[in-house]
């Protein structure tokens, strides 16, 4: 297998989870940047990233990079990298986004004309033809420039990794499945601990945190553009992939983990959604307001993203609720708490300074992860 480079995005700020990820499937890091870092392994690696990584946002080949600060450059720089080791003479390829920041070029529409101009000039050079069909399996091109270095990519996800396939039904804000993971990894929640969301939704967090306990891979169900591609890896590398993810599973783990919502229609729909995933047997989903937040035992997590104020109406109910939190928080013996949220006076209500706080970009919103650390369980004999 020949070895290749490859960049997987992320949420901004939760770049040390995805590293760790990326160390877990043994390949090697070659640089981590804001929101993105571009790993290096076999061919076998663009099938077993995709279908274990759960932090990140797709999982793209990086076919090159090169400086430019006019067109022409970035004409010929696009036009050196050798698009016939990946593309071939049916396939089907456009550049699906292009960003620049701090750089000479700047408009989406121009580089991304110029970059498919180019790779059409490289292939016809290549397969002898004039036109091509473009009937084939989807190639989508990514293209990123930062300080007038430009990278390109090929995404070989296709949809967006963080949709894993089995949530059918969302709520108003829901939390995407790869920031919901991402969060979960970063406490020191395991599967021998107590897990209770008491603003659940759709289930996202409740789901994910049963899909990593239950050691569920989360491309298990779900398909990927690359494993159509004839020139990337072969079939079987797709295979052994979703063999090694089925031998993965634990499926005798026992797990307490539980969901609230305040609307009955939120819980039904969280608990189809467990059903979709495969981790309904290890959640308890139910209709409960946060201030009838009990539990009888000790040293138990809470993960939650709750409302804060969307709507202009919704804000000036956030004092009460986030006061509300804070009590039933205060009644839980030993436990910790986590929580996601851009009300800026989240520990002004909760009645308590958070112990970390972490900045976080859910989407375009500054958000902060709020983490009140319980104290630790002793240990067992």
């Amino acid at each position: 297998m020949s070895r290749i480079e490859l960049i997987a995005p992320c949420h901004f700020g939760l770049e040390s989870v995805l590293k760790k990820e990326i160390l877990d499937l043994g390949y090697e890091i070659v640089q981590v940047e804001d929101g993105r870092i571009t790993f290096a392994g076999e061919e076998d690696a663009v099938a077993r990233a995709n279908m274990f990584i759960r932090t990140a946002e797709r999982i793209m080949i990086k076919c090159g990079s090169f400086k430019a600060v006019t067109f022409d450059e970035l004409f010929e720089g696009t036009k050196s990298i050798p698009w016939e080791r990946y593309l071939t003479r049916d396939a089907k390829f456009w550049v699906s986004k292009a960003t620049s920041n701090k750089s000479a070029l700047f408009s989406p529409s121009d580089i991304q004309s110029i970059v498919k101009k180019a790779m059409v000039e490289r292939l016809k050079q290549t397969y002898h033809v004039s036109w091509f069909t473009e009937d084939g399996a989807e190639y989508p091109v990514r293209v990123f420039i930062f300080k007038d270095i430009v990278t390109i990519g090929l995404d070989t996800s296709g949809v967006s990794l963080h949709k894993r396939g089995y949530r059918k039904l969302v709520g108003k804000a829901p939390i995407s499945e790869t920031l919901a993971s991402a969060l979960i990894m970063l406490t020191p929640w395991n599967k021998d601990r107590v897990l209770v969301d008491p603003f659940c939704g759709s289930g996202t967090f409740p789901i994910e945190a049963a899909m990593i306990g239950a050691r569920i891979a989360p491309g298990i169900d779900r398909d990927f553009l690359a494993s159509e591609w004839a020139k990337v890896g072969d079939k079987k590398m797709w295979y052994n992939a979703i063999d090694e993810a089925n031998d993965m599973i634990d499926h005798d783990v026992k797990m307490n983990i539980q969901g609230y919502d305040l609307d009955n229609e939120m819980v039904k729909c969280a608990m189809e959604n467990a059903r979709a995933a495969g981790v309904d047997e290890h959640i308890h989903f139910q209709q409960r307001d946060v201030k009838y937040l009990r539990h009888p035992k000790k040293y138990g997590f809470i993960i939650t993203n709750p409302p804060y104020g969307e709507r202009l109406e919704d804000r000036e109910d956030l004092p009460e609720l986030y006061k509300t939190i804070g009590e039933s928080f205060r009644r839980l013996d030993d436990w910790s708490m986590f929580l996601i949220t851009s009300y800026s006076e989240a520990e002004k209500y909760i009645g308590r300074k958070a112990d970390k706080n972490r900045k976080i970009y859910n989407g375009m919103i500054k958000s902060y992860f709020y983490q009140f650390m319980g104290p630790k369980p002793p240990k067992r004999k």
